[in-house]
């Protein structure tokens, strides 16, 4: 077997010497150790999404159940509407073995929400204590929980030559495809931490929901709105969002209205 041919075969031998090679490359970046703290706060962040996840699949499965009787809610938080249902005995759609069934999701949507409601308040007891989380969560649009992310999630800022590329490793950038001398921007590419572009683009539409009610409180959102689709402005503005968190982690400081990223 010829040289060649050994390094085109996946092998313990082949791999280590990828990795020896890989790590003498002047742009490769690296994995920098996250201190106990951080750590804490990873744990911290990946239950209180494993709940989340749990709420929202029972509240999908309540909903789909009652649907079978024609007793249907509003897409968003009108689950309580649901739960009444449920939870009243002389509404003759639901039959009473369903409605005993069904019990039990109510009762598993509000145990969930407890846990969910003791961590958040955990959580922004912890960020007002965490010195970097504080400044964070100077920058509208970004809370308690998403400074938290923030300042776990991002150990070595340093590691990104700049914002933009921050921005870039989370997927909050167009993915490119361009071919024969013609630029064409597609779609963000979502690659990165997923938790933490998700935390940012809601952390933005809230902003833009604001905005909204709010016109004159927001020039450039509100001009952005007006020319452009509501989900594509709340990725622009998670994206500016992730910016400005890159340059107070990277250069320090907290957010003020003038500053840029």
């Amino acid at each position: 077997m010829s040289r060649s041919d050994s390094k085109r075969g996946k092998t313990d031998a082949a791999d280590a010497e990828a990795i020896c090679e890989a790590v003498t490359r002047p742009t490769m970046r690296f994995v920098p150790v996250k201190t106990e703290a951080q750590q804490a706060s990873l744990v911290e962040l990946k239950v209180r999404d494993m709940l989340v996840r749990q709420r929202t699949q029972t509240i999908n499965a309540l909903r789909s159940h009652l649907a079978k009787y024609g007793i249907v809610a509003a897409q968003g938080r009108k689950v309580a509407e649901l739960i009444a249902v449920v939870r009243d005995g002389d509404d003759a759609r639901l039959p009473d073995l369903a409605r005993e069934a069904l019990g039990e999701l109510v009762a598993q949507i509000e145990a969930l929400e407890g846990r969910i409601e003791r961590l958040d308040r955990r959580m922004v007891r912890h960020a007002r204590e965490d010195e970097t989380a504080r400044r964070l969560a100077s920058i509208p649009g970004i809370g308690a929980i998403g400074a938290t992310a923030l300042a776990a999630m991002v150990a070595n800022p340093h590691g990104f030559a700049s914002a933009r590329h921050f921005a870039a490793s989370l997927g909050l950038t167009p993915k490119p495809h361009s071919s024969g001398g013609k630029e064409r921007l597609g779609r963000i590419s979502r690659q990165g931490n997923s938790m933490l572009r998700r935390l940012l683009v809601l952390g933005a539409t809230s902003r833009l929901r604001y905005a909204r009610r709010n016109p004159e409180a927001a020039d450039w959102v509100t001009r952005l709105l007006a020319r452009r689709p509501f989900k594509v402005v709340a990725v622009a503005l998670a994206n500016k969002m992730a910016r400005i968190a890159w340059a107070l982690l990277a250069r320090g400081g907290t957010y003020t209205t003038t500053a840029t990223a």
